[in-house]
């Protein structure tokens, strides 16, 4: 199955799903489902819910249980472990299982869910667009979104390069995106994380309008890089990830002294949007 996981949010509730290219069907994390319908605290005692639920469909001869595949997912600490998921079908069918007033929006948000799946495959502009609505809501500024989504297109052209040179998902990228990350700030993605004070939050989403671009001249460099010298190797990556980290530490470091601030900064989220004290930074504070 060649899967693709993505966070999708139901009245922003994190439910993680996986599109199956081949089938081109979502399968979605039964746990996490069970989390939203019936206002479980956490996951902990979602997956208890689940547990009771599926011995009771079992003896009531239900082959939904049965039916159901495993795929692994990414846990609260990072790692992958293999989930209980359902495809829409299913999950329509296990939705009349649990007593929940929100079983009705949870349907109509699956058909949504499943519509703009399509449309996005036919207008993949739209998967840009709905990503604007996304980080809007959030309550981003436009001129933060368009730097964010500029960077998520350098992200992917970066991965499909590194893709198509045979690099392996998952804990490979993670060792050359922290070679990177060492390269052009001085840390890690994990030192990164914790001077801004985040522990599952994503790093780019915390990032100020230059940490962006920076990091967004790194990865550029990474490919225009590994696209020039043809790597053959992961030592081969491992290297033109440091240098093209170089390209955007060399920028770092003339900016710094140029102007006598700091690029890397602790400003997180929650300082860029104002959720710690009521006032988001403006957009001179948000390069600063």
């Amino acid at each position: 199955m060649a899967q693709n996981d993505k966070i999708q949010l139901f009245e922003n509730k994190r439910i993680r799903t996986a599109w199956d290219e081949e089938k081109e069907e979502w399968y979605f994390s039964i746990v996490d489902v069970v989390a939203v319908l019936t206002d479980q605290p956490d996951q902990r005692h979602a997956a208890k819910y689940w547990s009771v639920l599926k011995t009771r469909l079992k003896k009531e001869g239900s082959e939904l249980t049965t039916n159901c595949s495993q795929l692994k997912m990414r846990s609260a600490d990072g790692k992958r472990y293999n989930t209980d998921v359902a495809d829409t079908e299913q999950l329509l069918r296990l939705i009349q299982s649990i007593p929940s007033p929100k079983a009705e929006p949870f349907k109509l948000w699956l058909a949504q869910v499943g519509r703009e799946r399509i449309e996005e495959t036919i207008d993949p502009e739209l998967t840009i667009e709905r990503a604007l609505e996304t980080y809007l809501k959030k309550g981003y500024t436009r001129e933060w979104i368009n730097q964010r989504l500029q960077a998520i297109q350098v992200r992917k052209e970066l991965t499909d390069e590194w893709d198509a040179r045979g690099v392996q998902k998952g804990v490979e990228y993670a060792i050359l995106t922290d070679e990177i990350s060492r390269a052009w700030s001085g840390m890690s993605t994990r030192q990164y994380k914790n001077l801004k004070g985040l522990k599952k939050e994503n790093l780019r989403d915390n990032m100020t309008n230059k940490e962006l671009v920076l990091n967004m001249l790194a990865e550029l460099s990474t490919k225009e890089i590994s696209e020039a010298q043809n790597p053959a190797t992961f030592d081969d990556h491992m290297d033109i990830a440091r240098r093209g980290g170089n390209v955007a530490k060399e920028a770092r470091l003339r900016l710094e002294q140029e102007t006598g601030k700091p690029v890397v900064t602790p400003l997180n989220a929650k300082h860029i949007l104002g959720l710690d004290n009521g006032k988001p930074l403006s957009e001179t504070e948000k390069t600063e």
